[in-house]
């Protein structure tokens, strides 16, 4: 029987902790770690940053875009360092924002979601912003095999606010709105008590209030950057996400990967133990 990865997710934070490592080779860091700012360079800040993460933490964020960046051979790069990752048991949230319609939206979820495809992770970020059923192909796959897709609801950067706080012909902001169809999807296809497998994006910085999101049932995990270099603490996690902080996952990148590729399992260690202190208050 497969498992749903909103039950895989809850695992993963009850046995290592909420931290997510994110994985950004953009050209400042390569330089830093002494690395050519290529797709060889890319693959060995992600293999590296693996290694170190492995029995350290749940999770993994890959940011696509800095593979991408070098074409055919990033991508190559990219699919070493996801296999490698979901071969030492992390789970890899792809952060490749993907938001298109029909068949092309099928195919985007199909190249990240689908068992044995070259860019398998277990979950990937997505746009709802042409609609969030326009994402329902990624939600059957995602349910069907196991795997999660993390919609952006609220995020931390300014000009999201605008337009992610705008309001309805119902009062609600955009942002509530797209927490309450998603949440539609997980109640009718997560078992009962079980965390949904389709999960959210809200910036550890976003007030809740100011953006008029409420916590949601069935509980589903968080994706929260923002923790570190932007400046929230995980002793902050109860109070910016109340009732809900239990399912965030912390995503740090900058205030990790600026440690260097010689101290980086230390950091690692020392912020995973540091969340994990945060999540035994809640």
């Amino acid at each position: 029987m497969t498992v749903s990865f909103g039950q895989r997710a809850r695992a993963g934070i009850d046995r290592f902790g909420p931290l997510c490592v994110g994985i950004d080779p953009h050209p400042g860091l390569l330089d830093d770690w002494g690395l050519s700012q290529d797709a060889a360079g890319a693959r060995e800040f992600g293999l590296r940053v693996v290694a170190a993460s492995t029995a350290r933490v749940a999770f993994v964020k890959p940011q696509v875009s800095f593979f991408e960046r070098y074409g055919s051979a990033g991508f190559a790069a990219l699919e070493r360092v996801l296999a490698a990752a979901r071969e030492a048991g992390i789970l890899v949230i792809a952060d490749a924002k993907r938001g298109d319609i029909g068949s092309t939206m099928d195919a985007y979820a199909a190249a990240w979601l689908t068992p044995g495809s070259p860019l398998e992770a277990d979950a990937v970020t997505a746009s709802p912003y042409l609609g969030v059923g326009a994402l329902s192909g990624a939600f059957d796959l995602a349910y069907r095999g196991g795997k999660g897709v993390f919609v952006l609801a609220a995020t931390s950067n300014p000009e999201g606010a605008g337009l992610q706080r705008s309001v309805d012909a119902d009062s609600r902001t955009v942002a509530q709105r797209v927490i309450e169809e998603v949440s539609a999807v997980n109640a009718a296809r997560a078992a009962a008590g079980e965390w949904g497998s389709a999960g959210f994006v809200v910036g550890a910085t976003v007030d809740w209030g100011a953006s008029g999101i409420r916590p949601f049932a069935p509980v589903a995990p968080i994706l929260a950057p923002g923790f570190g270099h932007q400046g929230a603490r995980p002793s902050d996690a109860g109070e910016i996400f109340g009732e809900m902080a239990p399912a965030v996952i912390m995503s740090e990148s900058r205030s990790i990967l600026t440690a260097g590729s010689d101290r980086i399992e230390t950091v690692i260690e020392e912020h995973a133990r540091s969340a994990r202190e945060q999540d035994r208050h809640e």
